[in-house]
């Protein structure tokens, strides 16, 4: 089967997606991989051209600096109906049973075709309108334009992939949809892992993670959302009633003067690189536990590259985060606001009781082995896209 794979960037560029590996960004390009590990024949329907940035910067230009509300070229009606025109052009000379589109619905809102579309993502826009902070303080136009082009977009797709219930749920509420035209596939891990890892593997990386330190890894580039500061007060608790523990940043700089003595900032990594891309890896391996006590998020990525290493993971439980961490099996969800005693009694728990603490580290890898992998995932998605394939020849 060949798929036309529709999106304004290369998912195959490691200059874009690299720089984004826990994102949408390192996502879409491992769904392209994983397809293609599953016997897919995929036509790179990229990147699109975006037409007509002279009107867009104009109304840019207004918003920003006189209205003083976001305005997004991506949710202009002429710029989608030019995605969808080269999107048609390039349909004429491909042989693609389907179009797959992973980026967003805006270039599929005027989209006509014989193919059944495919969408794969982790939640409708609209839900993320005035959670997210890039979707903040939006002028009516640009908000208009996105419950336009979604609604349109969607109700052209022949299958809905959603990574989270929650994620299907909304969507599903937000525009109507047929339950049965949208499911559920958690996504794997954003990470390159050759050899394969093992239960062996993750065994031993246990048994070199210190017995004097505990090691907590915080991972995000937005500090605030992503709750760095309560990562900061459960290490400080910690600490305070006799647990030693380290607190190690990756992706950000923690905006703390003084910085407490039991952080360890490492910063940006640059993962299109062997030298950067292993040392992301020790890092996560070495971790007693992930922390990321996130405000705002769909199903952060950097929970299921944590379990790949064996790694418990320390979160809130909103949005779709419970498809991912299922309590005392992969880690445990807190409620949003919960204190930093919470999480600081959970971990020194684990930390007085090595056997469990062995266990809960065991089972966080199980779970990223049995049903947090792309190759997991590929399977699933192939009986899946052949269903839809089958349906639409009858």
């Amino acid at each position: 089967m060949k798929i036309a794979y529709a999106s304004t960037y290369d998912v195959n560029d490691d200059s874009t997606w690299s720089k984004h590996q826990r994102g949408t960004y390192g996502s879409n390009h491992f769904i392209a991989k994983t397809l293609e590990n599953e016997g897919f024949e995929i036509d790179y329907v990229a990147p699109l051209k975006q037409k007509y940035r002279w009107l867009t910067r104009i109304k840019w230009l207004y918003y920003q600096h006189i209205a003083e509300r976001k305005y997004y070229s991506w949710a202009e009606p002429l710029v989608n109906q030019q995605y969808a025109k080269q999107i048609r052009q390039r349909l004429q000379q491909s042989s693609a049973d389907f179009i797959l589109a992973t980026e967003g619905t805006f270039h599929l809102a005027y989209l006509n075709c014989s193919q059944p579309i495919i969408f794969w993502t982790d939640t409708c826009v609209a839900e993320l309108i005035d959670y997210y902070p890039y979707l903040q303080n939006l002028c009516q136009e640009t908000k208009q334009n996105i419950l336009a082009y979604e609604k349109q977009g969607l109700d052209r797709c022949s299958l809905i992939v959603l990574t989270s219930d929650w994620g299907r749920d909304r969507i599903i509420e937000h525009y109507h949809l047929p339950p049965e035209k949208v499911i559920v596939l958690p996504r794997g891990a954003n990470i390159e892992l050759s050899p394969r890892r093992t239960l062996a593997d993750i065994e031993h990386l246990i048994h070199q993670r210190s017995t004097t330190v505990c090691r907590l890894l915080f991972s995000g580039v937005s500090w605030e959302r992503k709750g760095g500061d309560t990562a900061v007060q459960v290490a400080a608790w910690l600490n305070q009633n006799g647990v030693p523990t380290e607190l190690v940043v990756l992706g950000c700089q923690p905006p703390l003067n003084p910085m407490p003595p039991f952080i360890k900032v490492v910063g940006y990594i640059d993962k299109s690189t062997a030298t950067g891309q292993q040392e992301l890896l020790d890092w996560v391996a070495s971790a007693h536990f992930l922390i990321l006590p996130t405000r705002g998020d769909c199903t952060p990525n950097v929970l299921i590259e944590a379990n790949a290493f064996g790694v418990p993971c320390l979160t809130t439980n909103i949005t779709g985060i419970s498809t991912v961490i299922r309590n005392d099996v992969n880690g445990r969800m807190f409620p949003l606001h919960a204190a930093a005693a919470a999480y600081g009694e959970y971990i020194a728990r684990y930390r007085s009781d090595r056997a469990a603490y062995h266990q809960l580290a065991l089972n966080a890898f199980v779970e990223y082995q049995t049903r947090l992998n792309w190759e997991v995932v590929g399977k699933s998605a192939k009986q899946h896209f052949e269903s839809i394939l089958a349906k639409s020849k009858i």
